[in-house]
């Protein structure tokens, strides 16, 4: 287990610091939510903390500080932002010619950049399985569903194809179906693209009563582990069983999985799997 005086929790969107704050909460280990609005979920409210927007770099490392933390975890969804129409205190204007620089290369690159500043001002940075280790996907089948010997190779080609589109910082999702892609996630983020999946023909995707193709999610080859590892939660669960698939694929210990007993009940009940893959499996080293 990471170890630190007091962390800092620095919050965008999504139900994953809400979960990490809770964690923190239940083992009474000394932190503090700097929420990123309007994005952070409300429920943080409830947590020590304050909220800061996007662009104030400098009053959210001052109230950090003060606060007495030692080690960040930055975490929760933050969309890719304009520089042009932030209010960026004096100490996010310092850091703009980093940024500026960052940003054509990608997100793993922005968000590398954005860690760097974290750690120049004098905070150690930890990712959020070394705060919550059940975070962590785990190998093998989560619940009642395994892969079939054709959804297996399904897995196979995504985790291939994942591999490679991750290796120009694109994207950590891809949907293959009977060995025809059928998605490759960007910009547009895994919901997004499930939408998409969803409105294909049926002639090559599956369906709610006869289920093909998979999600995968994978890290990034260049991928900074501390931060922005790939997520799935229930609404992955649900986007994927609208778009007709048969399951969603991770890489163990390569994602996070929030709150995993919902995910494997909400799986459960669309006759659908989650897995775990290795690198191993895939034949990787």
């Amino acid at each position: 287990m990471a170890s630190w005086r007091k962390l800092g929790v620095i919050a965008g969107g999504g139900e994953l610091p809400v979960v990490l704050a809770e964690h923190l909460a239940a083992t009474q280990r000394p932190y503090f939510i700097a929420r990123i609005a309007p994005l952070a979920d409300p429920a943080l409210e409830r947590h020590p903390g304050a909220a800061f927007g996007l662009g104030a770099m400098g009053a959210r490392m001052h109230a950090l500080r003060e606060a007495g933390c030692d080690t960040v975890v930055l975490l929760g969804q933050v969309p890719r932002p304009d520089l042009r129409t932030l209010d960026l205190d004096d100490v996010a204007r310092a850091m703009l010619p980093a940024l500026i620089a960052a940003m054509p290369q990608g997100d793993d690159a922005l968000l590398r950049a954005v860690l760097a500043e974290h750690e120049r001002a004098g905070f150690s940075v930890v990712g959020a399985e070394q705060v919550m280790a059940e975070l962590l996907a785990p190998a093998g089948a989560w619940g009642a569903a395994s892969p079939t010997p054709q959804q297996a190779a399904d897995i196979g080609k995504a985790a291939k194809v994942a591999a490679a589109v991750g290796g120009f910082d694109i994207g950590q999702g891809v949907v293959v179906c009977d060995g025809l892609v059928l998605a490759v996630e960007a910009q547009e983020g895994t919901d997004a693209m499930l939408k998409r999946v969803a409105e294909l023909p049926l002639a090559v995707r599956g369906a709610p009563q006869a289920r093909r193709g998979v999600l995968l999610k994978r890290p990034k080859p260049i991928q900074e582990r501390r931060i922005d590892l790939p997520t799935i939660g229930v609404r992955t669960i649900e986007g994927a069983a609208a778009a007709g698939l048969a399951g969603v694929a991770v890489e163990a210990g390569g994602a996070l999985a929030v709150r995993r007993p919902d995910i494997i009940a909400a799986a459960d009940r669309a006759g659908m799997f989650v897995y775990g893959f290795t690198r191993a499996e895939m034949g990787e080293t």
